[in-house]
């Protein structure tokens, strides 16, 4: 019996002990993190990892993940692309990541270092090519691109308030009538 309790006693502090080394990995801050270029259909855009995101020389595994097939760094795959890259002497790296020219939506890359384990994460939001070819927001209501739905009430902030003073009005003559009521009753 005293060896059976020994027994689950060491595997309890052994999952105690290994559980939580697993979840102890070195996240990259995203102050390090930059992407800059075109983030459109057939675009290339760069993802700087900046010093000291990684171990100095350290290989980093990254990984582009998305809609369609992008083409990271030099290697084109499908909807996953993975591809190893070696920091520089100061921990920096970067991976440029072409997008197909049917790209949308977000595609994340993954950066991951193999000796210090840290891990860096930047999203890349595609923006349609009619919008980033006019150089405007597509909110600012282009009439050549496409423009975003508008949505919500387009009162004037007066009504707002009106309505608000009559419905603050209508309880309070409930509550006063109520409160009258109550007292001829009494």
């Amino acid at each position: 019996m005293l060896k059976k309790a020994l027994a689950v006693l060491a595997v309890a502090v052994a999952a105690l002990v290994a559980a939580p080394s697993a979840a102890n990995a070195a996240y990259v801050v995203s102050n390090n993190i930059t992407v800059a270029g075109d983030a459109v259909p057939g675009g290339t855009v760069t993802v700087n990892f900046a010093a000291g995101s990684f171990a100095p020389n350290e290989e980093v595994s990254a990984s582009v993940t998305g809609n369609t097939g992008v083409t990271l760094s030099v290697v084109k795959a499908a909807v996953t692309t993975q591809f190893t890259k070696q920091a520089s002497a100061t921990g920096a790296v970067s991976f440029n990541v072409t997008l197909p020219a049917d790209a949308s939506g977000t595609y994340t890359l993954t950066a991951k270092g193999l000796t210090s384990g840290n891990i860096g994460t930047a999203t890349i939001t595609v923006v349609p090519a009619s919008v980033a070819n006019t150089g405007t927001s597509a909110s600012m209501g282009n009439a050549g691109g496409a423009a975003l739905a508008e949505t919500g009430a387009s009162l004037p902030m007066l009504m707002v308030w009106i309505g608000a003073g009559a419905l603050v009005l209508g309880v309070a003559i409930v509550a006063t009538l109520g409160f009258v009521r109550k007292q001829r009753r009494a």
